[in-house]
């Protein structure tokens, strides 16, 4: 299943807010730096659906605050 995401960066908290089923707002507390902030949100994903880190893809937007992720459902 793929899924557009809109990542903050350098958020006070770390948050998965869903708009639509295939939307995502996501909050971070991390940097966008050296893929930390990606790391981040695969770590976010991996917990808000309760599956493996190893699941989930970032397709596009690996350097955008907007990303499209596919997740192994």
């Amino acid at each position: 299943m793929q899924i557009n995401i809109k990542i903050t960066t350098k958020a006070s908290r770390n948050e998965v807010i869903e708009i639509k089923r295939k939307f995502l707002h996501v909050l971070t507390t991390a940097v966008p730096e050296k893929g930390k902030a990606n790391k981040a949100l695969v770590d976010l994903l991996s917990n808000h659906y309760k599956i493996p880190k190893s699941s989930i893809k970032i397709i596009k937007g690996l350097s955008n605050k907007n990303k499209v992720v596919d997740l192994d459902i």
